[in-house]
């Protein structure tokens, strides 16, 4: 699983933890210069790091700006992930991943 699949897996209610996640995007960091901030956060504060700085990184990585609505957005959308059954599940990981720029993901 690529590292940006397991921030995906993390924030959607895989059963991946926080730590496994963290440690699979530092272990392999994509060069660009706006993600490097977000890695060094991560170094200093590991799994303690909120959930909308993982967002915030992801969004880069898909190469989006990590706007605070977009943020939002998807903070939403993971929490709906995790907390729903089925075919509503499906549709908010859907619609995260759609947020992402990946609709056929």
């Amino acid at each position: 699983m690529r590292d940006s699949e397991m921030i995906d897996g993390y924030l959607l209610g895989d059963p991946i933890s926080k730590a496994e996640a963290i440690a699979a995007l530092l272990a392999v960091r994509s060069p660009l210069p706006a993600a490097a901030p977000f890695y060094r956060a991560l170094e200093a504060v590991g799994a303690r790091a909120a959930d909308e700085a993982l967002i915030a990184l992801r969004l880069v990585l898909a190469g989006k700006p990590p706007e605070d609505d977009r943020v939002r957005r998807l903070r939403a959308l993971s929490a709906k992930a995790r907390s729903e059954k089925g075919a509503d599940r499906a549709a908010a990981r859907a619609a995260y991943l759609d947020e992402l720029g990946f609709p056929d993901a």
